[in-house]
């Protein structure tokens, strides 16, 4: 089949998306339907896809499909010739050893990655025999979570072709009655608004989006190759102003609880901004202009304080304040000023914002501290453990902790167990254009609190969902689902109690009618009950300890199992015709991308994905990891007596100048590529043996105890005494490292430092080649990748050219060299010279 790439590079680390690109020719998706069905804001949504093969010779069919993060897979399955192929949930143990037994035959796995902010990526493929067809089908599960006063249902489309019969149909049914809906997104604009039907009854509401063949070529992010964009139903419910809205069926219950009409309390806020080096540029102005916003959003009732820190920390004043007028003014021109510098001591930081609170309580508030960083704790106290243990200590559950991780740099497991300790969340904020955007959005969230200490009581209910909320804001909503005993309506009271300004409330309602649905939804409340716990049993095992910690990890993988839900702790074997592929699909965690399996050289299995801070995987199987031993990293190939050396010639290049200057390199040597002593980085990079081609290894160490070994084939990651190997398209995070592989690009990023290494192919043989895309802020760098752009004067011409740089004159000849710091490797003229005179150093002091 053939394929062509198309790469879409976005800010900061350059992530790409690789998309198969169809040759009608091939095969033809004749249908797409999307389906999905929303009831009590539980969203089913069934993708349909079938696809011929038009050709007179067996193809391989890809299926594609992007899903909300939020989400669970739930079923999978595949009609081929009358047959059924039934994906299968199993523990994760249980599906690696079936996939050890497919991968032993020579077989290779599909995936479940990470894209963008929301969305995740299903991709499996089958082999089709001529003039047949196949259907794929997924179905995903997700409880819509109420956010500023709505509830978001996102469907992305990319069937990756236009498709004569391509349908998204949406249907909502809310007893409670839809107060308003909304359809946004990039498919609903222009031309394809006219595709859409909406229509609104009461308690249900129907979108029906029937694009032309037409249409899916025409729209704003349409072309040949169809539609690629979200279609996004908004809507809201109405509001019971007590209670809330409860519904059970067959012994289980769910309770949807939002009051609206009650007075905001005002709140204590402070804001602990990073001001680190690595915050440096767009990152620091963004967090500049999202806190002015949100200080102009801040109530006169409120009171504040800003704490900016590197490795020390800066007041704006020691205690908070109220948010008059004249405090406002003067804490925005502290906001204008903050600028970036020094290491970054988080533990220090937090503490002393705990601090603030603690010490100026006020009676009738609430009170909240936000985190925002772009690192790893630097100086002060390093230990991850530690400074979690120290802020829960010091906070004692008194309020909430909300930890904002700005970038992929952030090591966003700690800050996400430190806000779960502490009743909080944490959220990435991407590196983009809105990052602003995304700092002011969260805060509004959390703006304006509404009951502080809520807790919700079930007479005559079992197996609970989490009951007690630190605070309750303004457009969100809390969630209960449980088991009813016996099934004893007549038993079952529920009561919520919580804290509004200076009284205590009680929300109950011994006239409700607790709604209960018939047989066609008996499952339904139970699969909402389901997924909340699963949800909350995940976030428990990342917080507890010892056998709590196993014991919920036990409790989620037996839910997830029973219900078939695909998580972190579980992966769906996709079945296929005999003799085919076994795929093994795993859910990645926030910020990565899952694991990719291949057979290595010797019959066994080399394991890809993310580690965690601390040399532990983050996900299992996602690599392999083995007690480090010095034999187990790869080993330099030393080349017989009989080998030529091979010479690799270099580019340097020049400023406002006609040609650059190239020099060569002989041998088999090791050359030092970077150094960043302040930061404890160093990179270095082993040549190839093709003529004129370039590295075959790149090593890079950071620190004492972390080494990333990167190859053609794969990366090598050893962190203390833990060796993982990636072989796939992963996000890696090790400490403050991140790397990100692609099909022909690897992106690397160390605080401030920012290195692409190319993957380039001369002669069937594959090599590296690095470019420094971001050069540390630090003076002190050195080695061939920091060297500056060469000036140099044309002093003669004839008979021979000769140049001056410096005060040294160098007879030069002109020649030509490959540019492959450029994807497309252009060849240029240059003016060839030894190496000493291009660098104007021994070359010797570039070697090890």
């Amino acid at each position: 089949m053939e394929r062509a790439v198309v790469q879409i590079t976005l800010f900061g680390l350059l992530l790409a998306l690789a998309t198969t690109q169809l040759n009608k020719g091939n095969w033809d998706i004749y249908s797409f339907h999307i389906n999905s069905t929303v009831t009590s804001r539980y969203a089913t949504t069934v993708i349909t896809s079938r696809v011929a093969n038009r050709m007179n010779e067996s193809k391989e069919i890809e299926f594609q499909v992007r899903i909300p993060k939020n989400a669970f897979i739930s079923k999978f399955r595949m009609f081929i010739d009358g047959q059924v192929y039934d994906g299968v949930v199993k523990g994760k143990e249980k599906a690696q050893q079936q996939y050890t037994e497919a991968v032993s035959r020579g077989q290779s796995a599909g995936l479940v990655s990470s894209v963008g902010r929301t969305l995740e990526e299903f991709k499996t493929s089958v082999t089709v025999a001529a003039h047949k067809k196949v259907t794929f089908e997924l179905t995903y599960e997700e409880l819509l979570k109420r956010r500023l006063g709505k509830y978001v249902l996102q469907i992305h489309a990319r069937p990756m072709q236009p498709v004569k019969d391509f349908k998204v149909d949406v249907y909502i049914n809310e007893k409670a009655g839809i107060n308003f809906m909304k359809v946004k997104g990039g498919l609903s604009t222009n031309v394809l608004a006219t595709a859409i039907t909406r229509t609104q009854v009461d308690k249900q509401a129907w979108v029906y989006f029937y694009p032309t063949e037409e249409q899916q070529k025409t729209c704003d992010s349409c072309g040949e190759e169809g539609m690629n964009g979200d279609l996004v139903v908004v809507y809201d419910v109405n509001r019971n102003p007590s209670l809330g809205d409860i519904k059970k069926s067959r012994g289980y219950f769910v309770h949807h609880f939002a009051p609206s009409s009650l007075v905001s309390i005002p709140k204590n806020v402070v804001f602990v901004i990073d001001q680190s080096g690595s915050m440096h540029g767009r990152k620091m102005k963004q967090t500049r202009i999202a806190l002015l916003h949100i200080l102009n959003d801040l109530a006169e009732e409120d009171h504040f304080g800003l704490i900016t820190f590197d490795s020390s920390i800066v007041h704006w004043k020691r205690e908070l304040v109220q948010a008059n007028e004249q405090n406002l003014e003067s804490a925005k021109k502290f906001a204008s000023n903050i600028h970036e510098r020094g290491s970054t001591d988080i533990n220090k930081a937090v503490l002393e914002g705990v601090h603030m609170l603690n010490a100026h309580p006020r009676e009738d508030s609430a009170s909240i501290l936000i985190l925002l960083t772009d690192g790893d704790p630097t100086s002060g106290v390093t230990n991850l453990e530690q400074i979690q243990s120290n802020v829960r200590m010091a906070i004692a559950e008194k309020f909430p902790l909300y930890c904002l991780g700005f970038g992929f740099d952030v090591n966003f497991d700690f800050l996400e167990k430190m806000s779960l300790q502490n009743n909080g969340v944490a959220r990435r904020i991407y590196e983009d254009s809105d990052a602003d955007l995304q700092l002011k959005g969260f805060y509004e969230e959390v703006a304006t609190p509404l009951l502080t200490d809520v807790t919700m009581t079930y007479n005559g209910a079992t197996n609970l969902t989490q009951t007690n909320f630190s605070q309750y804001y303004n457009g969100s909503e809390i969630v209960v689902a449980g088991q009813i005993t016996d099934n004893s309506i007549e038993t079952f009271t529920p009561q919520v109690i919580a804290i509004s300004r200076n009284r205590r409330m009680m929300f109950s309602d011994t006239n409700a009618i607790v709604e209960s649905n018939g047989t066609e939804s008996d499952s339904h409340i139970q699969r909402v009950w389901a997924y909340l716990t699963v949800k909350q049993l995940l976030e428990k095992e990342l917080v507890l300890s010892g056998s709590e910690k196993e014991n919920a990890k036990k409790q989620a993988l037996e839910l997830s199992l029973k219900y078939s839900f695909v998580t972190p702790l579980t992966s769906m074997v996709v079945t296929k015709p005999q003799g085919e592929n076994t795929d093994v699909l795993h859910k990645p965690k926030e910020g990565e991308t899952p694991e990719e399996f291949r057979p290595n050289a010797a019959g066994g299995q080399a394991f890809s994905g993310r580690r965690s801070h601390g040399g532990f995987p983050a996900q299992m199987p996602n690599h392999l990891v083995v007690n480090s031993a010095p034999e187990m990293l790869p080993t330099i190939v030393a080349y017989s007596a009989t080998h030529v050396p091979r010479s690799h010639r270099f580019l340097l290049k020049t400023e406002n100048l006609s040609l650059p200057l190239c020099f060569d390199v002989t041998g088999d040597v090791r050359l030092k590529l970077l150094r960043h002593p302040n930061r404890g980085l160093s990179v270095n990079g082993d040549l190839d043996s093709v003529q004129n081609g370039g590295f075959r290894r790149i090593v890079i160490h950071l620190k004492a105890d972390l080494l990333v070994d990167i190859d053609t084939r794969e990366i090598t990651v050893r962190e203390g005494q833990t060796l993982a190997i990636h072989t796939g398209q992963d996000i890696i995070t090790a400490g403050s490292l991140t790397v990100i592989r692609r099909d022909k690009e690897i992106d690397v990023a160390a605080g401030d430092t920012r290195m692409v290494i190319l993957i380039h192919e001369k002669d069937g043989n594959e090599f590296l080649w690095p470019i420094l895309r971001q050069k540390p802020l630090d003076n002190n760098v050195s080695g061939i990748l920091a060297m500056k752009p060469a000036v140099y004067e044309e002093v003669q011409q004839n008979p021979s050219t000769r140049l001056k740089i410096k005060d040294l004159e160098i007879d030069v000849a002109r020649a030509s060299a490959v540019d492959y710091s450029i994807v497309s490797s252009p060849t240029h003229d240059c003016w060839l010279m030894s190496a000493e005179s291009a660098l104007q150093r021994r070359l010797d002091d570039f070697i090890i």
